[in-house]
């Protein structure tokens, strides 16, 4: 009888020795197929994807199912890059080709200000010179972005100071909102952050744009710093028409304009410029809004490199 016990137990550490054994080989060959996917997604993210010859195991043909998605995804985005670099070499091929008539018809306009005219032709003149405007605003938006995009501008943060990255905004956007009698209360402050000046200020001025832009006469808008540990958030908030919520997704896209308003000038490129530069430096941009009620723009700039 005990010689029959100790064969049981032998038998069964035979066989959790050999359960432990699978269970190992299993692993092993668990994490040397997941090894093996992990590679292919990062060569496909690097761009150097190409498609190996696997065995007839189940998991290989998982390994082989992946490699064909994975290079039809690398060919596709190949062909995205390729349009997108075609689009962008049309808008600076654009940019350059009408630069020169462009400026013409300002010239031109501007010349024609200066003669005693009717009053029907100085209207006229006046449309013309404002139409050339918006599109030499147009173009070189466009062109900026597109750059921006390609890796041709490129943006250097560097530390600076947020008082003088609002106040190179403000002294572009003071006269629209005099013009409109639009209160604007900036709270000083010591915050510094890491940005680039020159890209950063039109970011936070195009944003400021707007909210003079679609804020009624003897509106308010409101401009409140607050440093974080790894963000300092800037906080533009208006009391305009706000922003319906199922909008506040679209208003970052590229010529993206609201039907509510369609009779304001405007192209739909700012918030799309300001939100690709913010980004570019680490950065990001959030919204909240309710249609009536105004709306306050939140931009996140890096405390650190």
């Amino acid at each position: 009888m005990a010689v029959l016990n100790y064969i049981c137990i032998a038998i069964t550490i035979i066989a959790l020795f050999a359960v432990g054994i699978a269970i190992l080989l299993y692993r092993k060959n668990v994490h040397k197929t997941m090894k093996t996917i992990q590679d292919m997604i990062d060569t496909a993210i690097d761009g150097n994807f190409s498609e190996r010859v696997f065995d007839e195991s189940v998991l290989s043909a998982v390994e082989t199912k992946l490699a064909r998605f994975l290079s039809i995804c690398t060919v596709s985005s190949k062909n995205l890059l390729a349009e997108k670099n075609k689009i962008n070499e049309l808008i600076s091929d654009i940019s350059h080709q009408t630069k020169t008539p462009v400026a013409n018809i300002l010239l031109y306009s501007q010349l024609l200000s200066e003669y005693e005219l009717s009053q029907d032709t100085s209207t006229c003149v006046k449309a013309l010179s404002a139409q050339a405007e918006k599109l030499n605003f147009l173009i070189q938006a466009l062109l900026k972005t597109s750059r921006l995009e390609t890796g041709i501008i490129t943006v250097s943060p560097r530390r600076e100071s947020v008082q003088k990255l609002l106040g190179a905004a403000l002294e572009q956007m003071m006269p629209k909102a005099d013009a409109k009698g639009i209160s604007v209360v900036m709270e000083d402050t010591v915050t510094h952050a890491y940005f680039d000046l020159k890209w950063t200020s039109e970011a936070v001025y195009n944003i400021m744009d707007n909210a003079i832009k679609y804020t009624e006469t003897g509106g308010s808008m409101n401009i409140k710093v607050m440093a974080y540990d790894l963000f300092c958030r800037i906080d533009i908030t208006d009391n305009g028409i706000g922003i319906a919520e199922n909008e506040q997704g679209k208003i970052f896209t590229r010529f993206y304009r609201s039907p509510t308003v369609y009779t304001q000038e405007g192209v739909g490129i700012g918030l799309f410029l300001a939100r690709e530069i913010i980004a570019a430096e680490g950065g990001y941009i959030k919204v909240r809004s309710r249609y009536g009620s105004g709306s306050t723009f939140s931009i996140f700039l890096s405390m650190d490199t």
